[in-house]
């Protein structure tokens, strides 16, 4: 009887020591879980946030970022569709492709609560036809496509309209964008037309036109338009802002121009992909960015226009006026949002394919 009591103590005693040895591992995995970094996936477009903007979310947050970059929306957007957002934390879309992708179910909708630094933002930039009441995206940077110029190359003043470069006088000296949409829009507004038409006539006429200016092209780019400005490679063409304002900080002989046409104006906004893993760590990020001194470091570095009301307002005088990156009413004059074009894409990108492959 005392045999079987001590061996009856001894199995329970076992079981209980069992217990706590696997209460134990669970609670170490749970620690060792806890203790790991979290990363962040950011995709975003080439040269478009300071290295050490992302480091400085690291030291504060301990949450990494993972960073890679694109040089076009139909990049992008072609990679995520693929995957349906897996892999993607934080994207930064324009306008007419934050449009397209939170109707195909790509992205997910905003929880702006988790946004303290939300109210910093333009009112005037905010509730846009490519996204009503902001669900789905927060304004990062927006700017401009227009006319950049070499002074030692191009005198003053002799190039003020998207006509203009059109002249044989620039056969084999121009950039062009490697960006569908924009080469397209500059097309349109030669032709008199909307950048948003989705008239197959329009769109074949700008393609027309655009094939007149094709000798006049030495390279399309869009990942780092600015270098060739810089090498001499190219005395002028189509540029984005924050590009030109680049160029000028090494080249002041680097001129910008709202063409008489009209500018294209864009927004490139920060969303949430519909596959993103760590979502908190988005809302952290968007926040972060949307601290008046982070937006303006952000600004300064890369020479976008901030929508961040209260970032702009710790902007140097000579950033704050220049109207590279901060254009008057009257540069504005004409411009237009590029929106979502449906079912005319493929109109535009069989023609985009023939104009490049005509060269």
């Amino acid at each position: 009887m005392l045999l079987n009591l001590r061996a009856s103590a001894i199995c329970e005693d076992y079981a209980m020591l069992r217990t706590l040895l696997v209460s134990l591992l669970l609670l170490g995995a749970s620690i060792a879980g806890a203790a790991e970094p979290q990363t962040l996936v950011v995709y975003n477009w080439a040269e478009y946030l300071p290295k050490k903007v992302l480091q400085q979310f690291t030291r504060e947050t301990g949450i990494k970022v993972q960073y890679s970059t694109y040089d076009s929306n139909e990049a992008m957007y072609t990679k995520v569709k693929t995957v349906k957002g897996e892999g993607y934390d934080l994207l930064v879309p324009s306008t007419y492709y934050v449009d397209r992708m939170r109707r195909e179910g790509l992205l997910q909708p905003l929880d702006k609560s988790r946004l303290s630094n939300f109210g910093n933002l333009n009112p005037r930039l905010l509730n846009q036809p490519y996204d009503p009441d902001n669900q789905y995206s927060i304004p990062y940077l927006w700017g401009t496509t227009g006319i950049a110029y070499n002074e030692a190359k191009v005198a003053s003043g002799k190039l003020t309209g998207w006509a203009d470069l059109w002249d044989p006088a620039y056969k084999n000296k121009l950039l062009l964008l490697n960006d569908m949409r924009e080469v397209f829009s500059m097309g349109l507004k030669v032709t008199g037309y909307s950048i948003n038409t989705t008239d197959e006539n329009q769109i074949r006429a700008a393609y027309e036109k655009l094939a007149e200016i094709m000798p006049n092209v030495r390279v399309f780019d869009a990942e780092s338009p600015k270098t060739k400005f810089l090498s001499q490679e190219v005395m002028a063409g189509m540029l984005w802002n924050g590009e030109a304002y680049q160029a000028s900080r090494e080249n002041p002989k680097i001129r910008y121009v709202y063409p008489r046409e009209g500018a294209m104006q864009w927004m490139d906004s920060l969303v949430i992909s519909a596959g993103a893993k760590n979502l908190d760590g988005a809302y952290r990020f968007i926040d972060f960015v949307l601290r008046p001194e982070i937006a303006k470091q952000i600004c300064e570095e890369v020479g976008y226009s901030s929508p961040n009301l209260a970032a702009i307002k710790l902007l140097p005088e000579k950033v704050r006026n220049n109207p590279t990156v901060y254009p008057s009413d009257a540069d504005l004059k004409n411009v237009e949002f590029q929106t979502d074009v449906g079912a005319a894409l493929p109109v535009y990108d069989q023609y985009w394919q023939r104009l490049k492959a005509g060269r």
